[in-house]
Formats: structure tokens, sequence, C-alpha cells
């Protein structure tokens, strides 16, 4: 379905309908396409994403609440 953006701002109920169906939206602007809206019902796979920064300190010593304590303590300047 190719809606305009104007259809956007005052339709978006029926947007939401037409994605609860299982159909893509291509947004339009000035006649070119600019946005796409997916559903996410279709790409059900594409939710499972391997998310590489998760798990991130698992490696390290220290752990994230001491280090962002350590940063909240401030500088010793030793004066």
């Amino acid at each position: 379905m190719t809606v305009t953006a104007k259809d956007l701002r005052f339709n978006v109920n029926m947007l939401f309908d037409v994605l609860g169906k299982g159909e893509d939206i291509t947004i339009t602007y000035r006649g070119k396409p600019k946005a796409k809206l997916i559903s996410t019902d279709k790409n059900s796979d594409n939710n499972k994403k391997d998310n590489s920064l998760f798990g991130l300190w698992k490696d390290r010593d220290i752990s994230v609440d001491d280090m962002v304590r350590g940063m909240r303590r401030g500088r010793d300047f030793g004066i």
C-alpha cells in the first residue's frame, strides 16, 4: 500500500489496521517514496536479532556498578 505524508497524519488508525493485516506501507512525500512501514507480524524472524553488544561486560573483572561508582567519585588531584 502506498500513502502520502498527509494520509499518515490524518489516518494513522487506518494505517495500523493495514499493518495488523501484515501488509507493508510505503509513505511518499511530494510523490517520491521516503519511508516504509513494515508489519512486525510478517517479520517475526527479524525480531530475534543477534544483539552483539549484549554481554559486553561479561569478560571484564570489574562490574558495571563498580565502574559507574568510580566515575561518579570524581578525581583526586592529591592537593
